[in-house]
């Protein structure tokens, strides 16, 4: 039998060979706490090498919607794999690929047509962002060159997603070489009105070709929320000046808030949805761009300079896209649609008992989406010291929560008893009460 390297070594050996070799995302290289080693995932734990079992209470950065090692998506990468691994996505296409194009189209919001792969959600969006901008190219319009983005904006780390993301710390070094955009500032209930004459003036000036946002909340921004109406006013003026829609669902879609995408809540439809995170449960990486017959009238064409000269080595992977439509069949069974209505109960009824405590700033749900803002002298940002409070002291109790600055958010798996997320809620709120209020300060 051939020897299994991912299982080689001590716990000991393994921590010291990540030391050695492993650069980690989001993290320093120097002063940062030594990573958790994981030997297995069941359901909603997470299980360490040192005998605990975490709570993955943030769905492993958002992704996982099923919980870990569902045997269900499991015996879909086996099958697939023992059948066709990968075959290059230029000038071929296979089964897996089609059925998951025709599935997502039956969830996906009104008026999508063609589904593009790629890999990732910086890349989903990149992809999107492209097919705006050669849009307007095919069709010989030059004048169309300017995007609109919300303040706040997240939108991946790529440069393109970079640039119409919010200038911050994550975008600092790379300044220079970001592409301008205008930015609005984020709709907040007092300045909806403020909000969208903003918007209006700008796509009245008739230079703008592109308007991406993340539909109600943005995510890493700290869950930021806002209105259907705010966004369906919005979509509106863009619609009446013929301004390119992308809305960026890769942490919204597939149920998160509520409903299988947050599209669903708006009149006005974009007219290109990039989509990851929970696409495959959490298994493989997978980004997806869907348009409309719109977008794609513009790529119609026997002129190949206006093809889209765009794609990766892993398009449309055989095994992943198997994971992806064995996701969907969970997805779209009616037992899902129950457990996505309890949590978003359980949240609800959590976030109307915790906002009344002094230390809390706000508190509010949508779907799956809880957000805790806690008071802090510092105000809400991502570097805020509250955080190296927060994520140790949920770790000691067994439960992976992973702050945004003062903001403690909970986006579980759907598989998530009432029993464990009462445990996490629990948690909260005895991490809340240590915290000083300004009555006690």
């Amino acid at each position: 039998m051939q020897k299994n390297y991912n299982n080689t070594g001590t716990p000991d050996a393994l921590r010291a060979w990540d030391k050695e070799v492993i650069w980690h995302p989001f993290t320093p290289l120097t002063g940062a706490a030594e990573p958790i080693l994981i030997t297995a995932g069941e359901g909603v734990y997470l299980h360490t090498a040192d005998g605990r079992k975490i709570i993955d209470a943030v769905s492993s950065w958002w992704v996982n919607i099923h919980g870990h090692a569902n045997p269900y998506i499991a015996r879909a990468l086996a099958e697939q794999a023992t059948t066709l691994e990968h075959v290059i996505f230029a000038g071929f296409t296979h089964a897996p690929a089609i059925r998951l194009a025709k599935n997502l189209l039956t969830i996906l919001p009104p008026g999508q047509s063609r589904i593009f792969f790629s890999d990732n959600g910086s890349t989903a969006v990149e992809v999107g962002i492209k097919m705006a901008i050669q849009y307007w190219h095919n069709r010989g319009v030059r004048n169309r060159k300017k995007v609109i983005a919300i303040q706040g904006a997240y939108h991946g780390d790529t440069f393109g997603a970079m640039s119409v993301g919010d200038r911050s710390i994550f975008t600092d070094p790379f300044q220079p070489y970001l592409f301008d955009v205008a930015f609005i500032d984020f709709p907040t209930a007092a300045h909806e009105a403020g909000v969208i004459e903003q918007f209006r003036k700008l796509v009245a000036q008739g230079d703008v070709g592109a308007f991406i946002y993340e539909p109600l909340v943005q995510g890493s921004a700290g869950m930021r929320i806002y209105t259907p109406a705010v966004l369906d006013a919005l979509l509106a003026e863009a619609k009446a000046h013929d301004v390119i829609c992308i809305a960026d669902e890769v942490f919204t879609g597939f149920g998160r808030t509520g409903k299988l995408f947050a599209s669903e809540y708006c009149q006005h439809q974009p007219d290109i949805v990039a989509i990851s995170k929970g696409i495959t449960g959490g298994t493989m990486a997978l980004g997806v761009t869907s348009c409309s017959d719109k977008i794609v009238q513009a790529f119609q064409t026997d002129d190949f300079l206006k093809t889209f000269f765009h794609g990766h080595s892993y398009t449309a992977n055989p095994i992943t896209c198997a994971a992806a439509n064995a996701s969907f069949d969970l997805l779209t069974d009616p037992d899902c649609r129950q457990r996505i209505d309890r949590i978003s109960r359980q949240h609800e009824a959590f976030a109307t008992h915790i906002r009344k405590h002094p230390a809390v700033l706000e508190a509010r749900s949508l779907g799956t989406i809880l957000r805790v803002e806690l008071q802090t002298e510092e105000g809400t940002a991502y570097a805020n010291s509250l955080r190296k409070k927060i994520y140790p002291y949920f770790l000691e109790r067994n439960i992976l929560l992973r702050p945004l600055g003062n903001i403690l958010y909970v986006l579980p798996p759907y598989v998530m008893t009432e029993e464990a997320l009462q445990t996490v809620y629990t948690a909260i709120e005895e991490f809340i009460q240590t915290l000083p209020t300004k009555a006690s300060a």
